[in-house]
Order: C-alpha cells, then sequence, then structure tokens
C-alpha cells in the first residue's frame, strides 16, 4: 500500500512530483488547525515549513503517522518530545538552505557597516547625505561566528575574502577542524573583547536563549554589532534595544525574532532604530534553496519509506545508525531478542552482550532490545527505536552494552534481572529479515528457533518431547489454533524445559493446559 502524505506549507512543486513518481499518494493542501485534527489520522508522512505547526495535540491525533519532514533547517514548529514519545520520526534538511542563509548573513554584516538600508530610504525621500552615511571598513575587522557548523563554516570563508580576522566558538567541532576553514578557536570569555562583530549560527535551546545579553555587551568593545539570521531570542531583544540607545551596540542585523511578525510594544522603537537593519525570516528565501529542500525532504521520505536508509532525523540518532546495510540484521535479531525476554517477567535491567568481534557499532542496540522487550510486554506496535528509550527511562528500566571474550559470529546474549533473579537469552542472527533463537537460560534450541510469526511459550518438567508436544497440540486444536512447527530446547532430566509453537492464526491468549501433565503455559508473543 503506497504511503500518504500530506503537504501542508508551499513547498516547490518538485517535492509532490518526486514523491508520486516513486510511488507515494500524495495531498498538497492548506488546513487550517482543526481541519488538520480531523484529517491528519489518514496520513503516514506530514511535510511543513515554518507556518504549520505541529503540535502535541495534532501528532496525538496522527494515529497512522509514521514521519514528519521539515523542508528547512528550525524544527522549533514540531513538537519534539511529543513527536518521540509516540514514534514519530521528525527529519529536516539542514544543508538545503545553508548557502543562502550563509549569504544573507555576509549581506546584513556589510549593510552596516555601510549603511546601506538607511542610505537607500533617504534617497527614496528625496536627501542626499554623504557625511551622516560614511560608514567602515570590513578589512581587519573581527568576526566572532557563535555556530561552526555548515552556515558558520561558510560565513567564515565568504567573509575572510574581505579581509576579516575570524574568531569562533563551538562546543562540538573541534578546534583543528575550524582552523582548517580559518577560524580560531576560542572560548566565549576571550572572543567578547575581541569581536568588531558577532553572528550568531546555533539552533534555539536553552543554552542558548539570550546567549548575546547586557552581561555579554558589557564585555565586549563599545560598538560591537550583532547579525542573527539563525532563531529569534538567541540576542535578548529587549537588551539590544537599552545597548543600541547607550551605544554599547553599533548596530544589529536581524532576520529573526522571538515574535514573527513582531507585535509587542518594543518592537515599534526597536525596529526603527537608526542602527537596526532587519529583514522578515528571508534567510532561506530564496528561489534556489526553496527547491533544494523541496528536493531534499522528498528524496528522505522516499528513502525512509522504502527502508533503504535514513537521512536528516532529528530525535531519532540511534534509528539512523540501525538502519545501514550492515546493522539491519542485528536490529532485528536485538528487537527479536527482546520480545523473547518479555516472556520472563517485568525487568529491570538487561546486560547486552555483544559476542561478534566484528560488530564497531553497538549505540542502538539497547533501544532495539528495549523495543522489541516493551512491544511484547505491552503488545503496543507503536513502541519503536524513537521512543522506547525514553519509555524505559520512565519504567525504570536499565540498559547497558559490553563485549564479549566469547567469540561467536552474529551473536547477542542478554542477562535479564527478574525481581532478585537473572535469566539469559541468546540468539544469532539468520538473515537480515530473521534472527534464530538459540537458548533459554542455558536450555539451548539445536539449530535455532526462528523468530517469526505467531510464538506460544511453555515449560515442561520431565516430559518426553513426543508427549509434551501431543499435549500442547491436542490443547492448541481445543482453541482452534493449528502448530505450523513445534521446538523443545534441551534440559537435564530434572530441570525445566521450554517448548515453542508457531501457530496460526496469530494469538496472544493463554492457552488451556489442564488435561497437559507437566506442560504449563507461559506466555504468546507476536513477531
Amino acid at each position: 500500500m503506497p504511503a500518504k502524505i500530506l503537504i501542508t506549507d508551499p513547498v516547490d512543486a518538485v517535492c509532490a512530483n518526486y514523491l508520486i513518481k516513486n510511488g507515494c499518494h500524495v495531498d498538497q493542501i492548506k488546513l487550517s488547525k482543526e481541519q488538520l485534527l480531523e484529517n491528519i489520522k489518514n496520513y503516514d508522512g506530514l511535510i511543513v515549513r515554518s507556518e504549520t505547526k505541529v503540535t502535541a495535540d495534532v501528532l496525538q491525533a496522527a494515529t497512522n503517522m509514521k514521519v514528519v519532514g521539515r523542508a528547512g533547517t528550525g524544527v522549533d514548529n514540531v513538537d519534539l518530545d511529543a513527536a518521540t514519545k509516540r514514534g514519530i520520526l521528525v527529519m529536516n534538511t539542514p544543508g538545503g538552505n545553508t548557502l543562502s542563509a550563509a549569504e544573507h548573513t555576509c549581506a546584513l554584516i556589510a549593510s552596516m557597516a555601510r549603511n546601506i538600508p538607511q542610505a537607500c530610504a533617504t534617497m527614496k525621500n528625496g536627501a542626499w547625505d554623504r557625511k551622516l552615511f560614511s560608514g567602515n571598513e570590513l578589512y581587519g575587522k573581527t568576526l566572532a561566528i557563535l555556530g561552526l557548523g555548515r552556515i558558520g563554516k561558510e560565513v567564515a570563508l565568504r567573509m575572510q575574502s574581505y579581509g576579516m580576522k575570524t574568531i569562533g566558538y563551538d562546543p562540538i567541532v573541534p578546534a583543528e577542524v575550524s582552523k582548517e576553514f580559518g577560524v580560531e578557536s576560542l572560548p566565549l570569555d576571550k572572543i567578547w573583547p575581541q569581536a568588531d562583530f558577532i553572528t550568531v549560527h546555533v539552533p534555539l535551546i536553552p543554552q542558548t536563549k539570550h546567549l548575546i545579553n547586557d552581561e555579554v555587551f558589557s564585555r565586549c568593545k563599545k560598538g560591537v554589532r550583532v547579525v542573527n539570521v539563525a532563531r529569534g531570542g538567541i540576542i535578548d531583544e529587549e537588551s539590544l534595544l537599552r545597548n543600541l540607545k547607550s551605544g554599547q551596540c553599533g548596530g544589529a542585523g536581524l532576520d529573526v525574532f522571538v515574535e514573527e511578525p513582531p507585535k509587542s510594544e518594543y518592537y515599534k522603537e526597536l525596529l526603527n532604530h537608526p542602527k537596526m537593519v532587519c529583514t522578515p525570516h528571508l534567510g532561506a528565501s530564496t528561489s534556489e534553496a526553496q527547491l533544494r529542500v523541496a528536493e531534499e525532504i522528498a528524496e528522505q521520505f522516499v528513502t525512509f519509506f522504502k527502508g533503504e536508509g535514513l537521512v536528516g532525523a532529528v530525535n531519532a540518532g540511534s534509528l539512523a545508525v540501525a538502519m545501514s546495510s550492515t546493522n539491519k540484521p542485528w536490529l532485528i535479531l536485538a528487537r527479536s531478542l527482546g520480545t523473547v525476554t518479555s516472556v520472563l517477567g517485568a525487568v529491570s535491567n538487561i546486560e547486552i552482550t555483544v559476542q561478534d568481534p566484528n560488530m564497531k557499532e553497538t549505540s542502538f542496540l539497547p533501544a532495539a532490545v528495549v523495543s522489541g522487550y516493551l512491544y511484547g510486554s505491552t503488545g503496543d506496535k507503536n513502541i519503536n527505536l524513537i521512543n522506547a528509550m525514553p519509555l524505559a527511562n520512565e519504567k525504570g528500566i536499565k540498559l547497558s552494552v559490553v563485549k564479549s571474550d566469547t567469540v561467536e559470529a552474529k551473536s547477542l546474549k542478554l542477562t535479564a534481572t527478574v525481581g532478585t533473579a537473572k535469566f539469559t537469552v541468546v540468539g544469532k542472527s539468520a538473515s537480515d529479515n530473521m534472527g534464530l533463537l538459540t537458548s533459554i537460560d542455558e536450555n539451548s534450541f539445536p539449530g535455532g528457533l526462528p523468530m517469526d510469526g505467531s510464538l506460544v511459550f511453555f515449560t515442561g518438567t520431565g516430559s518426553q518431547a513426543g508427549s509434551g508436544f501431543s499435549s500442547i497440540e491436542a490443547s492448541l486444536a481445543k482453541k482452534n489454533y493449528a502448530a505450523s512447527a513445534l521446538y523443545r530446547s534441551t534440559a537435564g532430566k530434572d530441570q525445566v524445559a521450554w517448548y515453542v509453537a508457531r501457530v496460526t492464526p496469530d494469538t496472544k491468549e493463554a492457552i488451556d493446559l489442564s488435561d497437559a501433565t507437566g506442560i504449563k503455559f507461559i506466555s504468546s508473543k507476536k513477531f
């Protein structure tokens, strides 16, 4: 069945055309909040720009939603916490508007230095005042770039061509990396006294809100100029107005605002200040950028729905790693073993032991295992790698990964703590789409038990395989179930053996074994 995609904001037609070409059903229509709440349940994917607000109630109504895509960089119009809890992937296209945003930043810097907008406005009013709008060269000035990712790097390269010295700060980008594109990485307290211009290229998060404020202005050179083409609120706007009026700030170039459009009373004075250059969120508003983000989000959606990979994930880093061709068999195995673990009871801790020395990336394993465990425990099909870890944290389930000295190709061992007892579940990968259960608590299944279909788990003490199988088949038949395959683990004379039946049709109900001597129903699981 083709994926149904809803596009609710103005996105270039190339997006819908590409999706349709690749087998998706697409509706592109602007909806009111009420209409969106009513219709969102019919779609697997949603593509927006910045106009549509994807709030918690919208996501709650999106009962079939798999992915929300932002054709652009910022995702502050999407409730990420609500999406994550619902297991809905959020993706963006961070590279699509890089050049447009960088060029707009450079234009604002040059405009401030030479008073271009102010001079233009007075000429249109009939004035000719060369002296009033005398400016400054950029050559030899110091530009501080806060955030040295894609956009920050492109700004640096362009402003270096003006002869500016570029310094910067980024807690993630190493100093040796920024040095390669000509930016000296410094701590913030060393940046403030040196900067003639400051431009911000960081996301708006609690740590960056009001990053530029009264205290920062007081530590800067008198007349420092600031630029924000990132997100409104990174520069404290009321502080900015105070410092423009005092002259401590010599100019500001803002493309983004806390309120869009700006309505609060202080904006009248801020936007009309003679040292303010402002634009209405135009950083990504070029025909090239809009075409690029439309193409990119469409390509990312098609790749995702075809199961071929994951690009641009905002809230599911482990999913991106897990969907690689190398890790996909491990993902299937880990999730299946997690589901088997749910047979054992309510776990408080799961230790994941990797027994294959060739496995390099293990970061996704906890989410994969616990998603299988939670699905097995609740039957909730919405539990996945996106919301599994937050749900596990809420339930107090701890997970860890260790490497084993035991070498066994494509094998994982789970050690689950249930109350005060510990149990082990071991399996290995059989193919890209299926794992084999090889043992439960050291009782092995010779040849491995394929973890697929609907499996019913039993235990038996002292029973011969034949009589145990006969009792199980008879009990299943009374419930109108047929066993397409039966498995029995090895067990010592006085040990408990595990019996597993693959049944049709699928079942989650308990099987009455009152007539079966020594056989006990444990659980039914759908894989």
